[in-house]
């Protein structure tokens, strides 16, 4: 892929396997640890143009999140954090394609608890495979670090004796996604 453009997938749209790809994020835990938890329903697409330009869309339902607990995926639901009653959809919406070393960065909006800030994923682009028979198909890996504070995610729970808080402010989001070529 170069800068707003992409020469290894051929034009179309690509959508997102669910069943192959994985939306997770991770986060500091009492200043030691971090959990890690997913969304295990979302949906998204990579337009190709016939020019080579790409656009990246995608969606979070954001009360599919778990953690592998409970009680904690609970909590996470409720207003102290995702409120995801009040605000069930997280997006992300593409704004530019560019190069950086081998890789290459994703710049958009997302939008998460009814706020939208820009953010820039760092993608490796995994390549292209012929596939099982239905079409080809592509893979890609993008992180990237946002502060829940700018998203309106504020709750601190602060550590005894000045030793830090329960849960950090920066989360990492992680994605491994596969697309494949719809026909």
């Amino acid at each position: 892929m170069t800068a707003g453009t992409t020469t290894a997938l051929s034009a179309g749209t690509w959508v997102i396997d669910p069943a192959h790809s994985l939306v997770g994020f991770s986060v500091r835990h009492l200043m030691v640890s971090k959990v890690r938890g997913r969304f295990t329903d979302f949906s998204g697409k990579l337009v190709i143009g016939e020019d080579g330009s790409a656009s990246a869309e995608a969606e979070i339902r954001i009360d599919s999140v778990t953690t592998d607990n409970p009680q904690r995926d609970a909590h996470l639901r409720t207003a102290d954090f995702f409120h995801a009653e009040q605000f069930p959809v997280a997006s992300f919406a593409s704004t530019g394609f560019r190069v950086k070393g081998d890789a290459f960065v994703v710049d958009g909006d997302f939008t998460f608890h009814g706020v939208t800030k820009p953010v820039s994923l760092e993608v490796e682009f995994l390549g292209v495979n012929p596939g099982m028979g239905n079409g080809p198909v592509a893979g890609f890996e993008a992180t990237t670090v946002v502060s829940r504070r700018d998203f309106g995610v504020d709750i601190d729970m602060p550590l005894p004796d000045g030793g830090g808080v329960v849960v950090g402010d920066k989360i990492t989001l992680s994605l491994e996604v596969e697309v494949g070529l719809q026909s």
